[in-house]
């Protein structure tokens, strides 16, 4: 996040804690944007298409990690941090997709491993 943006969360009044929420669940929701394209990809059999969005996804939740991350070391360096529904929720949201991203791998695993059988089949062997 930019510092210009952070300012514009501050003049909303949010605190820390919540701008770091906003960001996990900003980063975490473009993740799951590229997981839904992945999966219309697999269902259609393209495979490395699929597979390129993964990528993309698991680089936005990459980001939404070391918002964490770093909220979590400041909790450890002493840095006072109330609870917070918002960031909770951030947290689930961000573990909620990192297992989505974990299945979509799967999926592909399996719908290559299907492709190959089939090109195998169709090749008469």
């Amino acid at each position: 996040m930019s510092e210009t943006e952070e300012l514009v969360y501050e003049d909303e009044g949010m605190d820390k804690v919540q701008i770091d929420a906003m960001q996990i669940i900003m980063f975490a929701g473009d993740a799951r944007v590229e997981l839904k394209s992945a999966y219309g990809q697999i269902a259609e059999g393209h495979i490395d298409e699929a597979q390129a969005y993964i990528e993309a996804a698991e680089q936005k939740i990459t980001e939404a990690h070391h918002v964490q991350t770093e909220a979590i070391q400041a909790t450890i360096r002493g840095e006072q941090q109330d609870y917070s529904l918002l960031f909770a929720h951030a947290q689930d949201t961000l573990m909620t997709i990192y297992s989505e991203i974990i299945v979509a791998k799967q999926l592909i695993k399996v719908f290559a491993s299907y492709e190959a059988r089939l090109r195998a089949l169709e090749a008469g062997r």
